[in-house]
């Protein structure tokens, strides 16, 4: 490896992780723990791929030029004007070009070892395709079933808090996975960003424990999961939750009260069952959510939308679910959660251990 320059299996070695591309391209996906430093902002991208289109790539060069140079400027007098002789920093842009290069020349001349990432965050997008096609099949997962409102996402927080291994889907893509599953002032990542982060969380794991993870259909709102990891989920061992009506309900009309907040959001997320349930049906149910009845409208949606679909799909998607043992409870409270979580870890445990007496 030439000097100066770093790989993508180096990551950990350095002090801080840096960003040179604009705004928009980190929002869209960026190496875990980076931080955002760009050498052109959105507006002068844009200008400069303009000019450079236009014009010439010498005239986009030598006008860019003045703005990387501003832009470092700033950024060495208010993010690392107290950075140590020893900080160790990685710069990257989109293939390790001339942003990167820029700032790293910079850099390295004040007298700081900064690294460049080689091929940049091109090279860090394909190792995360690479490893989202190969990483799942390592791992042991146990897949939490239950109708909607069993409460499955806040047993997989309790599992985690309990210090099992969780990989919490809908977390990552902020998102419940139902029609009415957007989250209020948490829009969903982009997909890439949404693979980054289940990269992230599955390179966390120890192979040997299990990872609790919840069902899932093939799309989390608009984002699809990685194939690799859908289709080893749909092979492996089910739990199943098996909750009553009432406890359901009253779980839903708690876990789901923000929707309450705008009534015209959730009119606008009960149209988008048009074709699934007739429309004197939807208009009874935006009747209903009009006049505030949460728990009457969740008491439908249960019996006459996410019930018969949740009988469709389980036996269909999940090979195992068939074999799944039971965890009956009439409690979704915090309390009813935490105990359930606590039942569901031992008999996991249990199985791990008769398994491994065995071989």
């Amino acid at each position: 490896m030439k000097k100066g320059f770093a790989t993508v299996a180096q990551l950990t070695g350095f002090d801080e992780i840096i960003d040179a591309r604009s705004p928009a391209e980190f929002e869209e996906d960026h190496i875990p723990g980076a931080i955002n430093c760009p050498v052109l902002d959105n507006e002068q991208r844009a200008v400069v791929g303009t000019i450079y289109v236009q014009q010439s790539s010498f005239e986009a060069r030598r006008i860019g030029a003045a703005m990387v140079a501003e832009n470092i400027a700033h950024h060495l007098r208010t993010r690392f004007q107290d950075k140590p002789k020893s900080w160790r920093p990685l710069v990257y842009c989109w293939r390790g070009g001339q942003r990167s290069g820029s700032f790293v020349t910079w850099l390295r001349l004040i007298g700081w070892d900064a690294c460049q990432l080689e091929g940049g965050y091109k090279n860090w997008r394909r190792m995360v395709v690479a490893e989202l096609a190969k990483l799942p099949a390592r791992f042991d997962y146990r897949v939490i079933c239950g109708p909607t409102g069993s409460g499955k996402t806040r047993v997989l927080e309790a599992l985690r808090a309990l210090g099992a291994q969780v990989l919490d889907l809908e977390d990552i893509a902020a998102h419940k996975g139902s029609v009415l599953g957007s989250l209020p002032e948490r829009p969903q990542p982009t997909q890439k960003a949404f693979e980054t982060g289940i990269f992230s969380a599955l390179r966390g794991f120890d192979p040997k424990r299990p990872v609790f993870v919840e069902a899932e259909s093939r799309k989390i709102g608009r984002l699809h999961l990685p194939e690799g990891l859908l289709s080893r989920m749909r092979a492996s061992p089910c739990v199943a939750i098996e909750a009553t009506r009432d406890a359901r309900l009253e779980f839903l009309v708690r876990d789901y009260a923000y929707l309450g907040d705008d009534i015209s959001d959730l009119q606008t997320k009960i149209g988008l069952l048009k074709g699934l349930q007739s429309n004197e049906t939807l208009a009874r149910w935006q009747e209903l959510a009009g006049r505030h009845e949460l728990p009457t409208l969740f008491g439908e949606l249960m019996d006459q939308h996410y019930d018969p679909l949740y009988r469709r799909s389980q036996n269909r998607n999940f090979v195992q679910f068939g074999d799944a043992p039971v965890f009956a409870t009439g409690d979704l409270s915090p309390a009813g959660i935490a105990r359930l979580a606590t039942d569901i870890l031992a008999a996991v445990e249990r199985e791990g251990a008769r398994a491994t007496a065995v071989t």
